[in-house]
């Protein structure tokens, strides 16, 4: 098996990538994964309880978003980041694949901190609705921020993944079928390398 082409050594027949190195798979796991962890900092992490006799609203809810406010970034970046690697060439599949990783630990550690301290991450609201900054309440952590961390730890698979799984893929650039053409490769032309074969006036056909 030759995973840095599309076809089989000496032969015309194409290999068939891995299931775990499939493009569409990998892109789509790191966009289901982020916007997973997206879809977390949306609901309650922490529920909290105050003294009715300090505050009107002695129930709070506390959202991802506030109680670990940097979540909700990193996600996003994850997400375009996945979806990049899919029209990346391979330097920039390892560049993306870091940033993603990096995206990942961030996720992990700030819901990871909420779940250590819950009454740290809710003081901000704590504050904004009493008024009165470190103050006690009675907190309670809902799931989501568990759900963060496993969704952060699996975007990290997906990182770490990444530039093996791009082995596999056809070249994206021209850049990339210039290497290509000077090992010998004949692999198949797609849809952008067709376009850019058009655009420099060439016939891909």
């Amino acid at each position: 098996m030759n995973p840095a082409g599309t076809r089989d050594a000496g032969t015309e027949r194409p290999v068939k990538p891995p299931f775990w190195a499939r493009k569409a798979n990998l892109v789509l796991a790191t966009a289901v994964f982020a916007l997973a962890v997206f879809g977390t900092t949306t609901q309650s992490w922490i529920d909290v309880r105050l003294d009715p006799a300090v505050a009107a609203n002695a129930d709070l809810h506390v959202q991802g978003s506030k109680a670990a406010t940097a979540v909700t970034a990193l996600a996003l970046v994850a997400l375009a980041g996945g979806l990049a690697a899919s029209i990346a060439g391979r330097i920039s599949r390892w560049i993306i694949a870091a940033l993603i990783l990096l995206a990942s630990a961030g996720i992990i550690v700030a819901a990871a901190t909420v779940l250590a301290d819950p009454l740290g991450a809710a003081q901000g609201t704590i504050a904004a609705s009493t008024g009165i900054s470190g103050g006690d309440a009675a907190v309670t952590v809902t799931p989501f921020p568990v759900l963060a961390v496993v969704a952060g730890a699996l975007l990290a698979l997906c990182a770490l993944v990444l530039p093996a799984a791009g082995r596999y893929w056809k070249s994206r650039t021209k850049y990339d079928r210039g290497r290509q053409a000077a090992r010998g490769g004949s692999g198949p032309v797609d849809e952008i390398d067709s376009w850019d074969s058009l655009s420099r006036g060439e016939d891909p056909t």
